[in-house]
């Protein structure tokens, strides 16, 4: 991965560990910026209230409070947790540019943040994150 720019990570694994830790899927799209395809991920349609962590480190990322029906086929949220919990970079594949949109704790891909596509949300954001990049932890 090129270098990020934004906060220092505070997990650090060697590629062999987070091999051993993640599944073959989970590897390719939080480590090598792979993109699950749409309308399949597990949270793409969920309503349940809580909290998504980040499935490579449980870092909190987003809230439950803050994800909206964007019809994309992956989950849209409209702001992280907190202003530190997401760092953003310069994406060029695809022939595009792009913001993509990573674990601070971690540096684990998560998705891409899209502006000014006219949702009715309070940030005009949307936070498109692959269903594998997390893990939700539901409200007691």
């Amino acid at each position: 991965m090129e270098p990020v720019t934004g906060t220092a990570p505070k997990v650090v694994k060697s590629d062999q560990e987070w091999r051993e830790q993640l599944g073959p899927e989970e590897y390719a799209v939080l480590r090598q910026a792979a993109t699950e395809r749409p309308f399949t991920g597990e949270y793409t349609d969920t309503k349940t209230e809580g909290v998504y962590e980040c499935r490579a480190c449980g870092a909190e990322l987003f809230s439950s409070d803050t994800k909206f029906e964007s019809h994309c086929g992956w989950p849209s949220f409209f702001d992280p947790s907190g202003t530190d919990a997401v760092v953003i970079r310069e994406d060029r594949s695809l022939g595009m540019v792009r913001k993509e949109v990573l674990c601070a704790t971690c540096h684990s891909h998560l998705g891409h943040v899209f502006e000014g596509e006219g949702y009715d949300t309070p940030t005009d954001q949307r936070y498109c994150i692959n269903s594998i990049s997390l893990k939700l932890i539901p409200k007691s």
